[in-house]
């Protein structure tokens, strides 16, 4: 895909401020990453989110027909609506019109409508959502997953996470010898639930995966694992607590600055400082998460996202798509994962 224009279809009608701020990152994803947009939803609400209608010049509206709701059973709710925008999308990437899907709507529902419509990669038992996080060692995150998909999951599913998150790493966040740890309690194997303890066997016991151990809540921004997986309980938890710490730390740089004309010298002194400090922390500079484990690219984004962060999840769809991140974990994954152990169930 690296030599051609990713198409990224993006949900315009879901999430908090759809369409206006859903549009305006799209548009904004166009004009500077090189990708082509398939915008889907309401065409008349679309174009009216828009101060400058030329800015929708070469951007393809598909008309939908509603949305899911956050309130909705999003199963029921798929199936009800049909044409709501996230099945309309969802449909693009199974009829190859698009190579990827963005969506800030119901998460559940964006989910499902992915299993529904493009199904898993075969030997995937269950599809994890993986975030990036940043970590307190410049220029490296780690990605987590699951963030949210899987609430339970059995030993299995963590050594499906743990392979299908070793390839990302090394092939779209760059890591030539990714670290793997398992989330837990302590450092020593010997800690953890039942289903940790047999999920940190089946890591140590799968050449695929270079697993460096346990990982304690304290070790998830040490930036000492380039990928941690965990049960989307403790996952989104994680992802959750992470965007107020972040929110949180923004908040007291800014009341902390003095006031007045010394503020304003020292403000204009710390201005890029501060502007590295939140492209480090700030949660919409990472855009959302992938859906790994389904058969296409899609891209979770949250539900309170505006522009920006709708930039950069279509980014990071972009990225997905150049590094053939489906097509290698498909063959790969099929290549070296292990066989699923009869005590992994």
């Amino acid at each position: 895909m690296g030599s051609t224009r990713a198409r990224i279809a993006v949900d315009a009608m879901g999430g908090d401020f759809a369409p206006a701020e859903i549009v305006a990152g799209a548009i904004r994803a166009k004009a500077e990453l090189g990708v082509d947009i398939l915008l889907v939803g309401q065409p008349d609400a679309i174009r009216a989110s828009v101060p400058h209608p030329e800015n929708l010049d070469g951007v393809e509206i598909v008309p939908a027909e509603g949305m899911v709701e956050m309130h909705e059973e999003p199963l029921s709710a798929l199936r009800r609506k049909p044409e709501a925008s996230i099945n309309v999308a969802m449909n693009l990437v199974k009829q190859d019109r698009a190579d990827a899907v963005v969506s800030a709507g119901h998460s559940g529902a964006a989910m499902a409508a992915a299993l529904l419509r493009l199904g898993r990669l075969k030997g995937i038992d269950r599809p994890a959502i993986g975030a990036v996080f940043p970590t307190i060692v410049a220029g490296k995150s780690v990605l987590i997953l699951d963030v949210g998909a899987n609430v339970d999951c059995r030993p299995k599913f963590l050594e499906q996470f743990a392979v299908m998150g070793t390839i990302y790493s090394r092939y779209v966040l760059g890591v030539e010898k990714p670290q793997i740890g398992l989330l837990n309690i302590g450092e020593e194997p010997s800690k953890g639930s039942d289903a940790v303890l047999r999920a940190h066997q089946l890591l140590q016991d799968n050449p695929a995966v270079p697993f460096a151990g346990n990982a304690e809540g304290r070790d998830v921004l040490s930036g000492n694992f380039d990928v941690i997986v965990c049960d989307g309980f403790a996952g989104n938890v994680l992802l959750k607590f992470a965007e107020a710490v972040g929110e949180a730390i923004l908040q007291i740089l800014r009341e902390e600055l003095p006031q007045g004309i010394r503020g304003k010298v020292g403000a204009a002194v710390l201005k890029p400082n501060l502007r590295r400090v939140k492209q480090r922390v700030d949660h919409a500079e990472h855009g959302g998460g992938l859906l790994l484990g389904v058969a296409g690219i899609a891209v979770i984004s949250h539900g309170s996202s505006q522009s920006p962060s709708i930039f950069n999840a279509v980014r990071l769809g972009k990225e997905a798509v150049d590094n053939d991140v489906l097509d290698r974990i498909r063959v790969q994954y099929q290549k070296v994962a292990a066989a699923p152990a009869a005590d992994g169930d």
